[in-house]
């Protein structure tokens, strides 16, 4: 059975033309006829209004969520469906997005299609949890890599302080769901957050959010004045940039070996090759507020 809804979230238009493209097609291949071709493209620009609703995670949105953090993930060595058990588990924290309406006589949609989540899993309290100890050393073995040794040190150590907990932010969605579904998300979860530190509930209590973030850059470095590539990435989820400014520890690693499918593919705005990232950022609880100010000033319909 389908879980009650929490609360209405918000009305959106998706509009392809402003998301990112994702293609494994040959951008040289024109398929069938120009005529074809036109009436397609037409189809495919159009926007439609779509109503949605966020409700509690249940076991039937496993699919949803399982498919959404290999979006995430990619081929990371991390163990993505115990880590959908443990968010499904933990079920006062987190809501999914869902089509607030879907036809009776609809053959094509499914009234448990999960069209993005938000939670927060609190790594910390799950420290010898499988999954857990593949996220943080993916995170750790990236942060050698793409970082310096003193960030790297920083990190590990805060991994391991059992007084200031680290909690996971997942906050997924598909390419054409817009931002501003994330600011009614948010601000339930830090409600329910609010509610579980009341109630003295673990997952609440989280120093720090650690955020992995789909971004993306130019394939060919632009030249900055002092003749220096320049290095700008750019967020899928684009709230999330105010995170990315609020993070203590930061950083980003490729994923372009991985990229082998749709769900992450060829990257491009606007015809510009791009090569997909992943942004790690570790946040303090005490930023959150100018974060939130920032997000209902960004996304406030």
């Amino acid at each position: 059975m389908a879980s009650s809804a929490k609360k209405r979230a918000v009305d959106v238009v998706t509009n392809p033309e402003e998301s990112v493209n994702c293609s494994d097609e040959d951008p040289e291949d024109d398929g069938d006829s120009g005529e074809d071709s036109g009436e397609s493209e037409e189809e495919i620009n159009e926007e439609v209004m779509v109503d949605f609703e966020a409700h509690a995670i249940s076991n039937n949105h496993y699919d949803g969520v399982k498919k959404l953090l290999q979006q995430l993930f990619l081929k990371a060595h991390v163990n993505i469906s115990e880590m959908t058990d443990l968010i499904i588990q933990q079920n006062h924290i987190g809501s999914v997005i869902k089509q607030a309406e879907v036809p009776e006589d609809s053959d094509d949609e499914d009234p448990d299609e999960v069209f993005g989540f938000i939670t927060l899993l609190n790594l910390t309290e799950r420290k010898d949890v499988q999954c857990v100890e593949e996220l943080k050393e993916l995170i750790l073995d990236q942060c050698e890599k793409c970082s310096t040794p003193s960030m790297t040190e920083e990190l590990e150590q805060i991994f391991n302080d059992a007084d200031k907990p680290v909690g996971l932010l997942l906050t997924e969605r598909f390419i054409n769901v817009p931002p501003q579904i994330a600011l009614p998300l948010h601000k339930q979860l830090l409600e329910e957050l609010e509610d579980a530190q009341r109630t003295n509930k673990p997952s609440g209590k989280c120093h720090y959010s650690l955020m992995i973030s789909k971004t993306c850059k130019e394939a060919k470095s632009v030249p900055a004045r002092g003749g220096a590539p320049k290095e700008e990435y750019l967020f899928i989820n684009a709230e999330e940039e105010f995170f990315y400014e609020q993070a203590v520890i930061k950083f980003h690693y490729s994923v372009q070996e991985e990229t082998d499918s749709c769900l992450s593919g060829r990257w491009s705005f606007d015809d510009v090759p791009m090569k997909p990232f992943r942004t790690v950022m570790l946040i303090p609880a005490d930023r959150m507020p100018a974060i939130m100010t920032k997000l209902k000033e960004y996304l406030t319909v």
